[in-house]
């Protein structure tokens, strides 16, 4: 399976700002068929969760992003969105999408459920 992410950017606090993640090259499973979620990292620190998503789209969120964030899924296209709003400069981390496929409905909030990662993309917001 590849995991591509793409949309990060420098944007100023307040900003909104898209994640798109596009999931490929797995056969015997459709993209709806497994959790997907988003993470974050900064330097120095440990990757950590920001939102996860159901192969049903059911969502949940860190607290540290709900209300601001939205994580949500095309399964036609095998693509995972994350729609940020209201970016704050403690937003400022490298972003990955990651693929669990041993499971489609209960999604675990943890890195080491993830067995598929993208090579991130770094979201930088300016005070």
């Amino acid at each position: 399976l590849q995991v591509v992410e793409s949309g990060g950017g420098l944007v100023q606090a307040g900003d909104s700002l898209r994640l798109s993640c596009t999931a490929s090259g797995i056969s015997g499973l459709t993209f709806s068929d497994y959790c997907m979620g988003w993470f974050r990292q900064i330097p120095g620190k440990e990757r950590d969760v920001v939102a996860i998503i159901t192969g049903g789209s059911s969502t949940g969120y860190s607290d540290s992003v709900k209300g601001r964030f939205t994580i949500s899924r095309d399964n036609a296209k095998n693509t995972l969105y994350l729609q940020m709003n209201s970016l704050k400069p403690e937003d400022t981390a490298m972003y990955y999408c990651a693929a669990d496929l041993s499971r489609r409905y209960s999604c675990r909030d943890k890195v080491s459920s993830f067995g598929y990662w993208g090579q991130g993309t770094q979201v930088t917001v300016s005070s």
